[in-house]
């Protein structure tokens, strides 16, 4: 009688076990579940294949190995491998706090088309100028890739490029090289030959990345990882992709617009306060020096439902236009709210806010906003400019073409402070704008400029003479 063959085994050895990894947080969960038990996200389990034995047995290490490097007081540690690698790119370096730090990995993630490629590319053709910088591109060919480097001006004879997949043959060249900086577009297209799931995977993308991350800090060689986004604008990949590496990066901005916005996440050797703000043109990215001007080129300051605030960025301030347009809703009963560049959800508080606080009533009204430039207003600073642009199309009156406005606003209606007043008011007064609406506790304004406090917003309407004849004008 032949005995029953035992579960989970075939002939030629042990079968892959089966397990499911959260692509948020990277949790497991040895059978799939709606709902991810580490962080709690609904449909984020992707199923993993694992080799039983690989990684599954016992974690105690068989011997203690001999350590690499004594231990040493941390006042003796040498600094003078430590420092940052200038890019060239100006913006770039003035994120990173001066450039790429030797041994580092960094994350830059963006949408498809967004020029996250030509970023790194010109930073490549800086860096390769004094040292060997190597880019290895795993989307494109290598004849897109010269091609682009030919429109940049970026074609160095110590840049070195090469098209593979394979993370074995990855770091094959980067020991064959010894560069000083390595780019890989993108990780997701990157495999480890000793895994059975596909590029792209939570198995694979996570392997990949503490591989590479392994390789920079033992060859002290930069490692920069280009990462794709999801539909929300998410790093796609497993949340440990994301604390594996030293510095997050995002490059973001309208398509359809020049403007391109680079901040940083993440950044273990500097601040997150920087901002970078680059153009794109026919010969690649190039630094705006003065975004208020960029910005406010094209305004008509004549127009209802336009208003200037001066935002804060980082360390940065810039005046951005912001825009709405308040029509009757024929017979709809639920009025569309759009809101580009801004939070649709806030501008929902906001309507509210002015309903009950200040008698604007737009509840029989479609609402539009719109942060003109293609740029993203995070600032809660823009929430009296988004009120009060509201205001002035539903009464159909412009504001003063001097005036400039500031503030928070709170759900009683009151006018909150914000960060960096000064530094607010000194942009506006440096573009020619003389007056500025601000909250009551604001510092005093630098010459050129009035500022006109406001405890709520209902004050902000009467001075603005934008104050609603409810349910609107049509």
């Amino acid at each position: 009688m032949t005995a029953p063959r035992s579960a989970g085994r075939s002939p030629g050895g042990p079968r892959p076990r089966t397990s499911y990894r959260c692509t948020e947080c990277g949790g497991g969960s040895p059978a799939w579940v709606g709902r991810c038990p580490g962080c709690g996200s609904w449909n984020t389990l992707v199923e993993e294949r694992v080799e039983q034995g690989s990684s599954g047995g016992s974690r105690r290490l068989r011997a203690v190995p001999t350590p690499s490097s004594p231990a040493v007081p941390i006042a003796e540690v040498d600094l003078t491998t430590f420092q940052p690698l200038p890019t060239g790119v100006q913006e770039l370096d003035r994120v990173l706090g001066g450039g790429l730090v030797p041994g580092s990995v960094t994350l830059v993630g963006g949408e498809p088309g967004i020029g996250k490629s030509t970023l790194l590319l010109q930073a490549l053709g800086g860096l390769a100028v004094r040292g060997t910088a190597l880019y290895v591109t795993a989307e494109e060919s290598l004849q897109q890739v010269r091609q682009r480097a030919d429109r940049l001006g970026a074609l160095r004879p110590r840049l070195l490029l090469t098209s593979e997949t394979d993370l074995g043959a990855i770091v094959a060249h980067i020991e064959a090289v010894a560069p000083a900086v390595v780019v890989i577009d993108s990780i997701q297209t990157v495999f480890h030959p000793d895994l059975a799931s596909a590029p792209g995977s939570v198995a694979q993308v996570r392997e990949c990345a503490a591989a590479l991350v392994a390789e920079a800090k033992a060859r002290g060689v930069a490692v920069v990882l280009v990462g794709h986004v999801t539909k929300d604008g998410a790093l796609a990949g497993p949340r440990v992709l994301e604390h594996v590496v030293d510095t997050v990066l995002t490059f973001d901005g309208e398509r359809h617009h020049a403007v391109r916005v680079l901040r940083a996440v993440k950044h273990r050797f500097a601040g997150t306060g920087e901002l970078g703000l680059m153009e794109m043109t026919g010969a690649g990215l190039v630094p705006v020096d003065d975004p208020s001007s960029l910005f406010l080129a094209d305004r008509r300051a004549e127009v209802a439902g336009s208003v200037v605030v001066p935002l804060v960025d980082g360390h940065r301030a810039v005046l951005q236009e912001v825009q709405a347009l308040v029509v009757p809703a024929r017979g709809q009963a639920y009025p569309r709210r759009a809101a580009e560049g801004l939070d649709v959800n806030r501008l929902a508080v906001l309507l509210a806010v002015l309903r009950n606080h200040a008698g604007c009533d737009t509840s029989l009204a479609e609402v539009y906003t719109s942060a003109v430039g293609g740029v993203e207003i995070r600032d809660p600073g823009a929430d009296l400019a988004v009120a009060l642009a509201v205001a002035s199309s539903l009464v159909d009156r412009a504001l003063p073409p001097d005036l400039v406005v500031v503030g928070e606003v709170g759900l009683g209606g009151e006018v909150r402070q914000v960060q960096h007043a000064e530094r607010r008011m000194a942009e506006a007064a440096r573009m020619g704008f003389s007056r500025i609406v601000v909250p009551l506790l604001s510092p005093e304004p630098p010459p050129g400029i009035t500022a006109h406090r406001v405890g709520n917003l209902r004050q902000a309407l009467v001075l603005c003479e934008v104050g609603s004849r409810s349910p609107g004008p049509w």
